[in-house]
């Protein structure tokens, strides 16, 4: 059901009180043509991270009719995490960090501005990447103070490019995994090169600043705030957060959810960028196993993680729904894909 990548098995932190915080916001970086498929098509982009964090909430979305979905269909790794949350029901957060578009819940604001695209110019304010980091540190004390562990997740079209120019920037290869099954490296070198080349500094918040993205400075502060254990739930991008973690708190304890998938991702490399002394899981959410078409895909290379599915999964499990689990995934996919 789950496997240790690295490290140890830090599944015990789940078996407490945890809180699911999700983190969502937005980079025009995601408006270059191809290099992202998170939304069905480029326009509803945009509406992807708060589709997503409704989704959650309600079972539904409000800000647009249907699921979030990759053009040919695939669903949302929202619709998994949603299952896992419906079954074990944790404390949920949601936080804004650097929407363009606001989700119809209720949710907590950093202050973060949009991410511009990094190609073109450096992503955001240093100033206002200082402000949004405090208050997000802020959140991350207090929404610990009732929690054994905080699960932190992410949802941002093209986050791992915006990933990738920080390892690049940090001196780490930028083995960053894709939401298609053919990874558009070229596409995305292309951008973290340029990107990168504008960094000639260790400072995190600098980094952040000139090739990141909102939602780093989100999952970044929360995880720094937290006076109980962390839990990242994500992909490759969760690695950049991990490096840049490090960055600022060297003997933070760094420990990663995320799913089958991503370690598969021969175009990727978890492992490797993670941190050293990093704690490294990936679940298997057994979708190779579905009935349903949408879900399967996600064997082939679709989609792979995002909304912290493989966190997510993995907390499931260790609630004790591992039989029960993808059969509760597929009613909920027949009910909200249809």
């Amino acid at each position: 059901m789950y496997e240790v990548l690295k490290g140890r098995d830090f599944s015990e932190l789940l078996k407490g009180d945890v809180s699911f915080v999700l983190c969502i916001g937005n980079t025009k970086t995601a408006e270059i043509p191809g290099i992202t498929v998170a939304g069905a098509n480029p326009d509803l982009i945009k509406f992807t991270p708060p589709a997503d964090a409704e989704l959650l909430y309600y079972g539904k979305c409000r800000s647009i009719p249907f699921p979030p979905a990759t053009p040919d269909g695939k669903p949302t790794p929202a619709l998994i995490t949603y299952t896992a949350l419906r079954l074990v029901k944790p404390q949920l957060f949601v936080v804004d960090s650097g929407l363009m578009i606001k989700p119809k819940i209720p949710y907590v604001s950093i202050n973060a501005p949009v991410g511009e695209n990094i190609y073109e110019r450096e992503a955001m304010n240093i100033e206002r990447v200082e402000e949004a980091f405090e208050y997000a540190k802020i959140f991350g004390k207090e929404v610990s103070k009732n929690s054994d562990c905080l699960m932190i997740a992410e949802s941002i079209p093209a986050g791992t490019t915006t990933a990738g120019a920080v390892l690049k920037a940090l001196g780490k290869e930028p083995k960053v995994s894709s939401s298609m099954p053919e990874n558009p490296v070229e596409i995305k070198m292309k951008v973290i090169e340029r990107a990168a080349s504008r960094v000639n500094s260790e400072d995190p918040i600098e980094i952040i600043a000139k090739v990141g993205d909102p939602v780093m400075i989100g999952v970044t502060g929360v995880a720094l705030g937290s006076e109980k254990p962390v839990v990242l739930a994500g992909g490759t991008q969760m690695a950049a957060v991990a490096n840049l973690i490090k960055l600022f708190k060297k003997d933070f304890k760094v420990n990663i959810a995320t799913t089958s998938y991503i370690a598969k991702d021969r175009t990727a490399d978890i492992v490797g960028i993670t941190p050293e002394d990093a704690n490294v899981i990936a679940a298997d959410p057994l979708l190779k196993n579905s009935s349903k078409e949408g879900l399967k895909a996600y064997e082939e290379g679709f989609v792979k993680e995002g909304v912290g599915m493989g966190g997510a999964t993995l907390l499931a499990y260790v609630k004790g729904y591992e039989s029960a689990f993808l059969k509760e995934v597929e009613k909920d996919y027949e009910k909200i894909v249809g």
